[in-house]
């Protein structure tokens, strides 16, 4: 989310002090109304990775994002105007539709999920590829077994039992920084994307009139705190991590990255 500009409190963006310290990349690339994909996150991604005679840095919160810059992802085309006209149908036909192309769909994609339904019913419809197929495809056999496209080391910090701690220290820091001020300015500029980012859709409400603020920046704490168990539970997953423990002291947490990073 932070390729989006205007969106600097609520994504946690490094300070223009920070940037000026260390070059970042992948910041303040679009407008909130567009839809950036993360295929054309991987696109710029891979070309800054590949043009770099120095070290690069990954890090982040999307598992996805993470993986679609090492790993040999393929992403099929999309469709405005076809997804548009999917969201509006019946699931019932569009599962009749899959499960007639595919018998085995539901083994790889999630029927009970509208978004997934959808997508999945459009990527068949624009390249005939069913579910199954796309499973079986060589890119995503290696894929499942983690064989990445690019030389990497990886290190995961676990913030253990403070996880809840840290998540509501960090929503309030965000909202005496001036996150509702940020997403009343830019509420009207949001495309459906930008609009989805935790810590955005649920102050939305409170401007529109349906919902109270503490409520609301309650329910961004629980679901940041839900985001950070699933991204936690993602890269637990990936066997190319080396996890240790996060300590409050700075010293002692850099010594242990190192230690991870050295071959």
């Amino acid at each position: 989310m932070q390729v989006y500009r205007g969106m600097d409190i609520g994504t946690a963006k490094p300070s223009i002090l920070e940037r000026e310290g260390v070059v970042h990349h992948m910041i303040d690339l679009v407008e909130p109304e567009v839809e950036y994909t993360v295929a054309e996150f991987r696109a710029e991604a891979r070309r800054i990775i590949d043009d770099s005679a120095r070290p690069i840095v990954i890090t982040g919160g999307s598992g996805l994002h993470f993986r679609a810059l090492v790993d040999p992802m393929s992403f099929a085309p999309t469709d405005i105007a076809l997804r548009v006209e999917l969201e509006a149908a019946d699931t019932g036909s569009l599962r009749t539709e899959l499960l007639e192309a595919d018998p085995w769909a539901a083994e790889h994609v999630d029927m009970e999920n509208p978004r997934r339904l959808v997508r999945a019913v459009e990527i068949f419809r624009l390249t005939g590829e069913t579910p199954s197929k796309r499973a079986d495809s060589e890119a995503a056999l290696r894929v499942r077994r983690y064989e990445s496209e690019v030389e990497f080391t990886a290190v995961g910090l676990d913030p253990g039992e403070s996880l809840w701690e840290r998540v509501t220290a960090r929503v309030s820091a965000m909202r005496s920084g001036g996150l509702f001020e940020e997403v009343t300015g830019l509420a009207p500029r949001l495309g459906r994307t930008a609009r989805a980012a935790v810590g955005y859709r649920e102050l939305l409400p409170v401007l529109a009139g349906h919902a109270d603020l503490d409520d609301a920046f309650a329910t961004v704490t629980r679901n940041t705190m839900r985001l950070a168990k699933k991204q936690r539970t993602w890269f637990q997953r990936d066997p190319r991590i080396r996890w240790i423990p996060w300590h409050d002291d700075l010293g002692d947490r850099l010594e242990r990255v190192i230690e991870a990073l050295d071959p």
